[in-house]
């Protein structure tokens, strides 16, 4: 293909193949513990740490992943301590988060550059990045493989999870600090306003097919592949925004699957 001549289309198409090996599991755990809106949320506090980079004058990668860290654990305390109302910690980080990516951009002399971080762009990828989305992807493929067991009962009943003395707080904070490393690095190529879809929408397109876990995962995956290589594609040709093309195709995909279901019953 004419576009893998070129040595960012390559790395743009190792990047997504590493994130649909690993986005599905993400993002199917974050469905099952009513954790939607916590990708949205660690994307928001993500672009903090982008601004935090640039105004630091360090590798945004870097402060971003530092700075999310310390976003997930401060989540994950949040979510105990309003433990019936769970939702109040996803809307104070995601608002504070946002104040101070605003607060951090308002001191950035040129703005422009973080525009790619906003909406994904497929020159941003780096060689690090790469690094880390495989090494991501290896350990959580990993992590799941060995868990598997565990996370599925964490999902769906943590109380259960924690009377059989399973780690449920050690794994639910390692749990939050691997999305939000996982949404840091992503944002290069998906933006930090569509990241979240990319993550969610697989597992829940894959949810209304799949009858078992593992079989939500499988097809996830394949869903994932199908539509970060199609809308890297797209964007190529047609010259659009990475995330953004990513996110509409998973849209079509979800839209064709709705109408398949309704002819179908």
């Amino acid at each position: 293909m004419e576009m893998l001549q070129y040595d960012f289309m390559q790395r743009a198409v190792i990047a997504c193949l590493a994130m649909a090996l690993f986005t599905p599991i993400l993002g199917l755990f974050l469905i099952l513990r009513k954790q939607s809106l916590m990708a949205d949320t660690l994307a928001h506090i993500s672009l903090a740490g982008v601004a935090l980079g640039y105004l630091l004058g360090l590798e945004p990668t870097l402060t971003t992943i530092a700075l999310v860290i310390l976003a997930a654990l401060l989540l994950e305390y949040l979510r105990r301590v309003y433990s019936n109302y769970s939702d109040i910690s996803i809307a104070m980080l995601m608002s504070g988060g946002m104040a101070l990516a605003l607060l951090l951009l308002s001191r950035v002399d040129s703005a422009a550059s973080i525009e790619s971080y906003l909406f994904g762009s497929i020159v941003a990828i780096s060689p690090l990045q790469i690094g880390l989305l495989i090494g991501l992807a290896v350990i959580v493929g990993l992590a799941y493989l060995v868990n598997q067991r565990i996370l599925y009962v964490l999902s769906f009943d943590e109380d259960t999870a924690y009377t059989a003395g399973l780690p449920t707080r050690l794994i639910s904070v390692l749990f939050s600090v691997v999305t939000g490393i996982a949404i840091s690095i992503m944002m290069p190529i998906a933006g930090s306003l569509l990241v979240s879809a990319i993550i969610i929408m697989p597992a829940a397109i894959a949810m209304r097919i799949a009858r078992h876990f593992n079989q939500v995962i499988y097809l996830a995956v394949i869903l994932s592949l199908i539509g970060m290589l199609g809308g890297l594609t797209v964007s190529y040709y047609f010259d659009t925004p990475p995330g953004a093309t990513i996110a509409a195709l998973f849209i079509v995909i979800f839209m064709a699957q709705s109408l398949y279901l309704k002819l179908k019953d």
